[in-house]
């Protein structure tokens, strides 16, 4: 097996040191791996070149193709963790990419770096393999809701918000753009059960003045819901950039 991987320059991996920039963690020193391919399709997705390749019809709002031997790269899994382990973290951060669509490559690679604390951001349409769940300390789990574009048979199916509201590990992270998306996220938190201490709302948008605004609204639905709330902190600090 290999890994496959997004790149920040053609024939460079997307692995780099920095901040994790969101959810419980937010202010971390953590290393990051960044993964290609998604099986779903976000339309605001902020990175689109790890699935939006040149032979993907599937809508984003940017309406940019990559092509793919220039975003796309693969390595072997002890490579990986060496690249990774030289960072000289303490936490790894692994994200997409879904994440799951590699589950026993990343328990391979995994393998390697017995002493990192390790976070999984997914979408949480797959359960992590048992090879890889006990190697994880921390699932992000982002589940899309409709604006997302993706069709809820895909992004939301009820067996695995069960899972992931059982799931000591877990936290779920819902991307809002507009008010009216905090219904569905009452209707999913309530259908399934899920502890709203595990909730995190953390605003859409690839620019601070985007995200502020939106915050002074998401403040009032937290408060009144019992919900966290996520920045989006490299946004603030490095832009919309990759290897951030």
């Amino acid at each position: 097996m290999a890994l496959v991987l997004a790149t920040q320059a053609p024939g460079e991996p997307e692995i780099f040191a920095s901040l994790q920039g969101e959810g419980p963690s937010m202010g971390a020193p953590v290393a990051f791996v960044r993964l290609s391919r998604c099986n779903l399709a976000c339309v605001w997705c902020d990175t689109p070149y790890t699935w939006h390749f040149a032979e993907d019809e599937r809508p984003h709002h940017g309406n940019t193709t990559y092509e793919r031997k220039a975003n796309q790269i693969t390595l072997d899994e002890a490579d990986v963790a060496a690249r990774i382990a030289a960072l000289g973290q303490k936490r790894l951060v692994i994200t997409g990419g879904e994440p799951m669509l590699q589950g026993g490559a990343l328990a391979t690679m995994l393998e390697h770096l017995p002493a990192m604390a390790v976070e999984i951001e997914t979408n949480g349409t797959a359960k992590p393999p048992a090879r890889l769940d006990v190697r994880v300390d921390q699932f992000n789990v982002s589940p899309k809701l409709a604006h997302s574009g993706n069709p809820a048979e895909l992004a939301l199916k009820p067996e695995m918000l069960d899972f992931w509201a059982s799931e000591a590990r877990a936290v779920l992270k819902f991307v809002i753009g507009a008010p009216e998306h905090i219904a569905e996220v009452n209707e999913i938190v309530r259908k399934h059960m899920i502890s709203p201490d595990k909730v995190f709302l953390m605003p859409e948008g690839t620019d601070s003045e985007t995200l502020r605004e939106r915050e002074k609204w998401l403040v009032e639905a937290c408060l009144s819901h019992g919900f966290r709330m996520s920045d989006r902190m490299h946004i603030h600090l490095f832009g919309d950039t990759r290897g951030t």
